[in-house]
């Protein structure tokens, strides 16, 4: 089965940035997530378009 939800520790490890990075893209609208309770959760779809928007051409 498909991840549908990331944590922001799993993208930050993904992305090799440090987790703070990804809170300051989600507390400036740049990656959106779901908070749920002190957590917060980032959609496979919402990280794709995420990859998209900062990918650049050569």
């Amino acid at each position: 089965m498909e991840k549908e939800f990331y944590t922001p520790a799993e993208v930050a490890e993904n992305l090799r940035v440090n987790i703070m990075t990804i809170y300051r893209y989600i507390k400036a609208g740049k990656i959106n997530a779901h908070k749920l309770g002190k957590d917060f959760r980032i959609d496979v779809k919402e990280y794709e378009r995420f990859l998209k928007s900062i990918e650049t051409k050569n």
